[in-house]
């Protein structure tokens, strides 16, 4: 259900733009449903003995966070990227009427810590590379999230008007440079708008 932050100044998104929009995307939760694979990734890493509920609870912080609490080897750590890299583009579906949003808006950046290859592999399979017209990996060098450098070369070369994520460190970059921000599907993050699927979000748009 869509939710409008009652405690911050609310504008609609297509007041000031003229009903040109840019957004800036979080990759992995936000445009693909990424996290059941790499849930199972980490499990089988695990040897099965972490229940995948709760891996996927620690993956949705960060896999840093992940990492941290599994206290993973650098041998893990190498394992789970070798099956990610490993993973086909058919086993990351993306998100119901994500694609609706992306061909409604101005212009779509991506902000993610995936390698470019990675990202381009998935775009490319599904016929979305058109659709976005400048992204930062991590092979750009910048620091990771919630560090905002990333953000704000962004921004500036684009004029983001609104951040879109599924986890806190996605919007806390965005919130420094008073970029307005939507969650989705995490009612427990604060952001201007709260959505939990993008329907919601086209009819916001609309």
């Amino acid at each position: 259900m869509f939710k409008r932050n009652n405690n911050r100044n609310y504008v609609n998104l297509m007041d000031e733009r003229m009903f040109l929009l840019n957004i800036l995307w979080d990759f992995d939760g936000t445009l693909f449903d990424t996290y059941p694979a790499y849930t199972k990734i980490l499990h089988q890493v695990l040897n099965g003995k972490v229940d995948e509920k709760e891996i996927y609870a620690r993956l949705k912080v960060s896999f840093s966070h992940a990492a941290d609490f599994f206290n993973l080897t650098e041998e893990q750590l190498n394992k789970v990227g070798q099956l990610v890299i490993d993973l086909e583009p058919s086993d990351i579906k993306p998100f119901d009427k994500v694609e609706e949003v992306l061909k409604f808006v101005d212009k779509n950046v991506i902000m993610t810590h995936k390698d470019r290859d990675g990202v381009l592999k998935i775009l490319n399979y599904y016929g979305w590379n058109s659709y976005f017209i400048d992204m930062v990996t991590k092979d750009d060098g910048y620091p990771r999230k919630p560090n905002s450098a990333s953000y704000k070369y962004l921004h500036e070369n684009h004029k983001i008007d609104l951040a879109i994520g599924d986890r806190e460190i996605d919007l806390i970059p965005a919130k420094e440079l008073g970029i307005k921000t939507c969650i989705f599907q995490n009612e427990n993050v604060d952001a201007d708008y709260s959505i939990s699927s993008y329907s919601e979000l086209l009819k916001l748009l609309k």
